[in-house]
């Protein structure tokens, strides 16, 4: 989901209101199957995540999947977005910041942690960030928080708890957390500060950020493959087709679908798509032949319920909003 949340949070100009008002029934339906399928693949980084982890180890995934979709990302826009190259890298202390939180920080804790935990978990897990974003915006950002967001994050967190405990949050207490939770728990905790940290940079085309970081992550990682002796490759057919997969349709399929679908839809709707992450994980996982507990499905129901309550207040902020006349 790197750089998503710029997209998420810029609000669109009268003129892109306008369009999307305009827009025929077919261009909605192109919007809604694009981001059907940006978080097919993303959920589908979860799934296919899991397996590359046992043919290569996760900083090599993280230095392959980036390095392969640079240049597509790199050209996409180029020709999509038309950035001011200087404008961009007059960012670049936002950008270098960004890319070691979500690029590095995220998907190396993900892929460490995918070799501890099953994909629908960590899914499960991660689902609680926008609840936490919301935490975090309010002590950081001094964003609104009200009671409702509040009860939300509680929710969510309740949720989060029966997931890792396996429904028995009493074992946490003398069990303690598993391994790839705990990882999972500090990847939610590293892009909630990506998301953090992307509120107070300056707007940077999502797809130009994304790239750019992509760059930063492969220069920063270059010199730590170099100090181990070398880049690890896939050790099996299935492994480099999982790495494939992983760096050109979460990396850059999927913000293309994403940022093409916010030419005609608001972001707050756009945002709701989102929690089709963790279905989409869990009916991936399940024709793959994984079989899920009833305390996953329970947590999880929970934690997007508490995501939604989370929520709740901005989205009805925004509608009122679109509402208002212009003046």
């Amino acid at each position: 989901m790197e750089s998503v949340e710029q997209g998420l949070t810029a609000q669109p100009s009268d003129a892109a209101e306008v369009r999307a008002a305009g827009h025929p029934r077919r261009k909605r339906t192109v919007a809604v199957l694009s981001l059907l399928g940006a978080t097919l693949f993303w959920a589908g980084n979860y799934v296919v995540g899991a397996d590359a982890v046992h043919s290569i180890d996760p900083l090599s995934l993280v230095f392959l999947r980036w390095a392969i979709a640079l240049v597509p990302l790199l050209l996409i826009a180029q020709l999509v977005e038309r950035p001011s190259w200087r404008a961009v890298l007059a960012a670049w202390p936002w950008l270098l910041a960004l890319s070691v939180c979500g690029l590095l920080g995220y998907n190396l804790l993900l892929y460490f942690a995918l070799e501890h935990t099953d994909a629908f978990n960590a899914s499960l897990i991660n689902a609680f960030n926008p609840a936490l974003i919301t935490l975090a915006a309010a002590v950081f950002l001094r964003e609104r928080l009200t009671p409702l967001a509040v009860a939300g994050v509680v929710t969510a967190l309740a949720g989060v708890l029966i997931v890792i405990s396996g429904g028995d949050v009493g074992r946490l207490a003398t069990a303690g957390f598993g391994t790839g939770e705990v990882l999972m728990v500090g990847a939610v905790v590293v892009w909630t500060a990506y998301t953090v940290v992307g509120r107070l940079a300056p707007k940077v085309p999502p797809i130009t950020a994304t790239a750019v970081q992509a760059a930063v992550a492969v220069a920063l990682l270059a010199p730590v493959h170099l100090a181990r002796g070398g880049l690890a490759l896939p050790a099996t057919d299935s492994g480099l087709a999982s790495l494939l997969f992983i760096a050109f349709f979460p990396s850059v399929l999927s913000y293309v679908l994403w940022n093409r679908a916010l030419t005609v839809l608001p972001a707050g709707g756009a945002g709701v798509f989102l929690n089709l992450i963790t279905v989409f994980t869990a009916v991936l996982t399940m024709l793959a032949g994984s079989v899920h507990t009833a305390a996953q499905f329970v947590g999880g129901a929970i934690v997007v319920g508490g995501v939604v309550l989370t929520n709740a207040p901005a989205f009805r902020r925004q509608q009122r909003g679109r509402q208002l006349p212009r003046r």
